[in-house]
């Protein structure tokens, strides 16, 4: 498909592919970051053997570049630098430059950016790292102009540097390089010296600091840029409800009102159709004006907070902002094999005609075009007024004049108030409304769409599964339940070796590749014991018990405990780490801990809960000095002391009186509790309490807590009953 047609009618996801015809290595890879850098005049090399030997042979440094498809910085450092003919001579006489999709090796993007964050005192992508040919850091960076300016040396100038450096120094250079790895080396994997933690001390030092970094009118926490970060939501909420603080659950519940009101959430969800969900980030504290890129990850968390938010408040506004996110991701990034896409890119051409690609084309808006639209004046009025266009342009920070006169759609009025300004009934007025929505998504579709990432990533895809997963439980939505297996059954029949358990990363254009990292098992393993949770077939039970033992032999540190991210056998990264950080995805072991826990209910082997504990005491050192880089860890530390309930359904599974309990289970915010139905007795790693028969005649839930069941709730009322005594 031509990357300037409009889209297509099965998806409206336009896959990537090389825009040049002179290709080098890269044409021969399948990420389509790679692929975009395919016709470059840089002598490119794929991450791997033949680019380090080379580098031995021929005793020269490599130039490692880390990017992603839809990263719009990326596109500016190759089209001021990687196209130049100049800068690519003197990357191709004096380095072996690579070329890394960070969403394909996201362990050794995170190696390298922690070289980056500690000698600049800042990151970001793309990412510029010179090594030695043993892989040893030297000098390291973001975006480099080509020449001089910004306040910045040249990406041109650099080279000349390192590569005098090189020629001269080069002891000096390995010398110093060798420091970062030996550092690494002897911080990583050792048990923490700090004291284990009181029970409420970090989540307490956790919620001290969000409250201090809080924008109580816009939401969110600390200045511009903001960035969502799914795993705070995860706390406060937990924090909430285990310690009855309404300050925590309404910093959490205004911060997800105001990013759904705001210009980083598409207003022009369609459902049934397509559009909606988020951007990546905010580039103003209003959360106006977005990073236009779109990230799967980023929408499946943000639908399951969202969720939450609904399962807290009651109100109908939260699950409506999930039900538009998931419709996003169903209508523009599922395959039509049932796995979801990874991205799409912040760029595309204004039109079909442009000569290059502006950052928000497809998605801003002028004065003149709403009012070209066929409706009322009264009516576009009211629209302009409820989404804050202005004929100038709403932009109110521009410092490049990339939107002059261009306006982002965002929620400035409640439609009630704009209806009661305009004179207008209030039916009258919602109904105007959305048909000019209808008639702006229609419009937007005969633009160039952005380019997607195509590639369909085993996390990322777990971290949708789980969503739909809970939206089918809290929101009764059947085809969420159905698009959740589809992407499942895609994942494990694709990316998942049947006879090992063995995970893939990656999966693009028929061919799945590179070895899984803990996140892949971690994100997959919540997803798939979610999903165990809304349908009870047991073979995603299965799965997961048999995936977490290949994480626990792969990636566990028996030692000291936790994750590392690399799996053990795994060569192709200099130093394994652990994320200690719960950022844009949360870090693999605190999901990890998640999931133990779950098996250890649902299993009673207590050796998982024993590996959840040595978790705990490995972080303990960041739980107790900052906290507040471990949310999604905190609210699975609640889980932990406070004791987590495994309800026991027993009965036929499709009856209506089962859709009465499951209501009762599934609509409350819970967090800690586990569901299961007793027919998974036939699993040999399940054990069900002697007495409780899957297939009695009458449905019953039975609640565990600490090793202790009480008698079957044989209706639902009495199964809220004892919920609430359990929870309180």
């Amino acid at each position: 498909m031509n990357e300037h047609d409009p889209a297509g009618p099965e998806k409206q996801c336009t896959a990537m592919n090389s825009r040049n015809t002179q290709p080098n290595r890269l044409a021969q890879e399948k990420s389509p970051y790679l692929l975009q850098h395919a016709g470059n005049p840089v002598d490119w090399h794929p991450w791997g053997e033949a680019a380090f030997s080379e580098a031995r042979a021929r005793n020269l440094p490599i130039f490692l570049s880390i990017g992603y498809a839809t990263c719009h910085w990326c596109h500016v450092m190759e089209r001021e630098s990687f196209e130049n003919e100049r800068i690519a001579g003197l990357l191709n006489r004096h380095f072996i430059p690579v070329k890394v999709d960070r969403e394909e090796h996201p362990d050794l993007d995170r190696l390298y950016m922690t070289y980056v964050q500690a000698s600049t005192g800042r990151g970001g992508w793309p990412m510029s790292v010179w090594l030695t040919p043993d892989l040893q850091p030297f000098y390291g960076g973001s975006y480099f102009p080509p020449e001089d300016r910004y306040g910045m040396p040249g990406f041109g100038t650099i080279l000349r540097s390192l590569a005098e450096l090189w020629a001269n120094d080069r002891n000096r250079l390995k010398a110093a390089s060798a420091f970062f790895f030996e550092q690494l080396r002897k911080d990583t994997g050792h048990l923490s010296e700090a004291p284990f933690l009181e029970e409420n001390e970090a989540q307490e030092a956790c919620f001290e600091w969000l409250k201090a970094a809080y924008d109580p009118l816009w939401g969110g926490f600390g200045p511009a840029p903001k960035f969502p970060r799914p795993a705070v939501f995860s706390f406060l909420f937990s924090h909430a409800f285990h310690t009855g603080s309404r300050e925590a659950e309404a910093m959490a519940l205004h911060t997800l009102q105001k990013m759904a009101e705001g210009g980083m959430h598409d207003q022009l969800g369609i459902p049934g159709k397509g559009g909606g969900g988020f951007a990546r980030y905010s580039t103003d504290e209003r959360w106006h004006l977005p990073h236009f890129e779109k990230m799967l990850y980023d929408n499946a968390q943000l639908a399951l907070g969202y969720i939450e938010a609904f399962q807290i408040s009651g109100e109908r506004f939260f699950a409506s902002v999930a039900e538009d996110t998931i419709n996003y991701a169903l209508h523009e990034m599922q395959s039509s094999e049932g796995g979801f896409y990874s991205a799409e890119d912040a760029d595309s051409f204004s039109g079909h005609e442009s000569p290059g690609k502006t950052e928000g084309a497809f998605y801003v808006w002028t004065w003149e075009e709403l009012f070209a639209l066929p409706e009322p004046k009264e009516h576009l009025e009211l629209f302009s007024r409820v989404y804050g266009m202005k004929r100038e342009g709403n932009i109110v920070n521009d410092p490049h004049g990339e939107f002059t006169r261009k306006n982002v759609l965002m929620q400035a009025l409640p439609s009630e108030t704009g209806a009661k300004e305009a004179g207008l009934d209030e039916a009258v007025a919602a109904q105007a409304l959305e048909r000019i929505r209808e008639l702006l998504y229609a419009k937007r579709l005969l633009r160039p769409r952005p380019l997607c990432d195509d590639k369909i990533i085993t996390s990322w895809n777990g971290l949708m599964i789980s969503a739909l997963a809970k939206g089918f439980r809290v929101l009764e939505r059947h085809e969420y339940l159905d698009a959740a297996r589809r992407a499942a059954d895609f994942v494990l029949g694709h990316l998942c070796n049947e006879r090992d358990k063995r995970l893939l990363r990656r999966y693009r254009d028929g061919q799945a590749a590179i070895a899984g990292k803990a996140e892949d098992y971690a994100f997959l393993i919540r997803a798939l014991l979610d999903l165990y949770q809304a349908c009870f077939d047991n073979r995603y039970l299965e799965t997961a018990i048999a995936l977490q033992k290949t994480q626990n032999r792969l990636f566990f540190d028996h030692e000291s405990g936790g994750y590392y991210s690399t799996a053990i056998d795994d060569d192709t990264v200099p130093v394994r780490l652990k994320e200690e950080y719960d950022g844009a995805e949360p870090a693999a072991t605190s999901v990890g801990i998640l999931n133990l826990q779950d098996i250890a209910l649902l299993t009673g082997n207590e050796r998982y809960n024993e590996m959840a504990e040595a978790c705990f005491r490995s972080f303990s050192g960041m739980l107790s000095l900052n906290s507040h880089a471990l949310p999604l860890m905190l609210a699975a530390m609640n889980r932990s002391r406070k004791g987590g309930i495994l309800a026991v359904l027993s009965g036929d599974r499709e009856s209506a009186e089962m859709g009465l309990f499951l209501r009762k289970l599934n609509r409350p915010y819970l967090p800690g509790m586990t569901i299961m139905h007793a027919s998974a007795k036939s699993l040999p790693e399940i054990t069900v309490s002697e007495g409780i028969e899957p297939d009695a005649p009458t449905p019953a839930v039975h609640l565990c807590q600490n090793r202790s069941c009480r008698l079957p709730a044989e209706t639902p009322e009495a199964a809220e009953k004892l919920l609430l005594e359990l929870t309180r």
